[in-house]
């Protein structure tokens, strides 16, 4: 099989961490995929969630047990924020709309990231902070 593609959107908050965090018992909360009563933290030690993630995955923020650092270059399961150049390889202003990140999705000037990764963005509304993007794709 090969892994699945998704988007998603969340609010925008300065910490990217925090708010895939937020986003994540979010998501959590509105399905728990059969592993009720445990947090994103506890799902990730489980054994049996993380075959679960492996074999098919959520298709959302779930897949991924932290976020690590737009530099970072190791391969998944992880979220990584796009730095700066990335963005501005698709949004040469360096402040994406939802409408401009979601053309470069459809147009493939923006790629998904390999299989068991994620990845996000800010993106701005009015030349402020508006959402957050996540995209990704799952391990199966």
């Amino acid at each position: 099989m090969g892994g699945n593609a998704w988007t998603h959107t969340g609010p925008y908050q300065r910490d990217l961490a925090a708010a895939f965090r937020q986003e994540q018992e979010e998501e959590l909360a509105r399905d728990n995929h059969g592993f009720e009563g445990r947090s994103v933290e506890e799902l990730w030690h489980d054994a049996e969630w993380q075959e679960y993630i492996f074999t098919g995955g959520t298709g959302s923020v779930l897949d991924f047990p932290l976020m690590i650092e737009a530099a970072d270059t190791d391969d998944g399961p992880f979220m990584r924020p796009l730095t700066d150049d990335e963005v501005r390889a698709w949004a040469p202003h360096g402040r994406p709309t939802y409408e401009e990140w979601d053309a470069a999705l459809d147009s493939e000037q923006l790629d998904f990231p390999g299989r068991a990764q994620g990845n996000c963005t800010v993106l701005y509304r009015d030349g402020r902070p508006s959402q957050i993007a996540y995209w990704g794709v799952t391990a199966d």
